[in-house]
């Protein structure tokens, strides 16, 4: 394993800014792994920090095929893990909405146009993300279409589902797209939390990572069978939605397996205690994302489910 330096720049008033790379092998730049770019993705720098363990053991062991690179890049934003504050503190700006960036603009273009120089020629990028929405997710990856999309071979992960969506225009500026756009196979994977650690979870996106590599002939090993996954359309998901504002009270979670106007959730009066509304299921299916906030106000959205065909 080589650790280095692969961006930085001086600051005023604290330590410098630096990312960190972690490079096992040599060889072709056959795969990129990034966490956190966000100051409150924790869940995604501890991801990247098991692989990175495992991925010293397989060296150790002689686990690793010569003549291939594996690039992993902890955290994108060491600063906003330091100041708890998921965008760039002064702007708030967002290092994911910055590529391929540019080295002479904003921070935080800057930033992104370092952290692209050093991953825009891997064969494979992968990135641990976050959603924009509050919750929890069933683990799974996610891709956007751009025309040079890999769905088949995302399902080399096994995990559950394969999301594909269509870009919007913000999307553009992602690393995901732009890795896409620079001929890279570019996958996000998405775990169950965000600001909290998931151990269960992280573990089973460490494997899937490792399964892929396997499969691409990067690495040796077991790393379990996973899952037969189900490719999917991110506009096919049927979104549950309040129509009033209350107290949320769960009573389905995240993976479950629910039927046509099953409960999912009570909506409590806050005041009074009582009643507003039961949430109920749209249809057959199996919930991707449930909303873990304990207050949820009107329009918003509460579950994402996958339709039960």
């Amino acid at each position: 394993m080589k650790k280095e330096i692969l961006y930085e720049f001086k600051a005023l008033y604290r330590g410098d800014f630096r990312i960190t790379g972690y490079t096992f092998g040599e060889g072709e730049k056959s795969i990129c792994i990034l966490g956190n770019t966000r100051g409150n993705e924790y869940q995604q720098i501890y991801c990247c920090s098991q692989l990175i363990h495992r991925l010293k053991e397989l060296e150790a062991d002689g686990q690793l095929v010569p003549g291939h690179q594996i690039l992993v890049i902890p955290t994108g934003n060491p600063y906003g893990l330091n100041t708890k504050i998921r965008f760039w503190g002064t702007d708030h700006t967002d290092i994911n909405r910055m590529f391929p960036g540019y080295d002479k603009g904003e921070t935080t273009q800057r930033i992104a146009a370092g952290i692209f120089e050093a991953v825009k020629e891997y064969q494979v990028g992968v990135q641990f993300s976050s959603f924009y929405m509050k919750g929890t997710f069933m683990p799974h990856v996610r891709i956007i279409r751009t025309g040079y999309e890999d769905a088949e071979m995302a399902k080399s992960f096994g995990l559950p589902y394969v999301v594909l969506r269509n870009p919007r225009p913000f999307d553009t500026t992602t690393l995901n797209y732009n890795w896409q756009i620079w001929e890279t196979d570019a996958y996000s994977i998405y775990t169950t939390h965000t600001e909290n650690i998931d151990k269960t979870s992280a573990a089973q996106a460490v494997d899937a990572i490792l399964r892929f590599m396997k499969i691409k002939g990067i690495v040796k090993g077991e790393f379990g069978e996973g899952c037969a996954s189900k490719i999917i359309d991110d506009n096919k998901l049927l979104t549950v939605r309040m129509d009033t504002a209350g107290i949320l009270d769960m009573q389905a979670h995240v993976g479950d397996h629910v039927f046509k106007d099953q409960i999912l959730a009570y909506l409590v009066d806050p005041y009074e205690g009582d009643i507003l509304k039961e949430v109920k299921a749209p249809c057959d299916g199996t919930i991707l994302f449930a909303r873990d906030e304990p207050m949820v106000y009107s329009s918003m959205a509460l579950f994402k489910l996958v339709k039960r065909e």
